[in-house]
């Protein structure tokens, strides 16, 4: 095998990157959003219908996340939800990864809610 096939195959990330839109259409079409934030940031604002799992409880719960739909892991900005969608990928799920985070979500002009379906906001 060539030295530059081999080095893409190692280093290829494991999930595809998506941009708002199309984890929108994603979410539309079936996908779970997964967000992978601390409770505090996620009871000040998150995306609706999204899933709340925080990163450091998502190996232990894999069983939470389903295993028969796409999942789009979401942080803040998208370092921990990167790591996140590692991990699921590796387990043989179907992840995407928000480039971006909810910051780029809410840039898109996408809302956030918080308890009760209130307006939220980016903590």
């Amino acid at each position: 095998m060539p030295v530059a096939a081999l080095l893409t195959k190692l280093f290829r990330k494991p999930y595809r990157s998506v941009d708002p839109q199309q984890a929108a259409a994603l979410i539309a079409d079936g996908a779970v959003l997964l967000d992978v934030r601390e409770p505090a940031e996620w009871h000040a604002g998150h995306a609706p219908r999204a899933r709340h799992i925080p990163l450091g409880q998502v190996a232990s719960r894999l069983a939470d996340v389903p295993a028969d739909r796409p999942v789009i892991t979401v942080c803040r900005s998208g370092a921990r939800s990167r790591q996140a969608a590692a991990l699921l990928a590796r387990d043989g799920r179907q992840v995407h990864d928000l480039t971006g985070g909810l910051r780029a979500w809410t840039s898109a002009g996408m809302p956030l809610q918080a308890k009760g379906g209130r307006p939220g906001r980016l903590a």
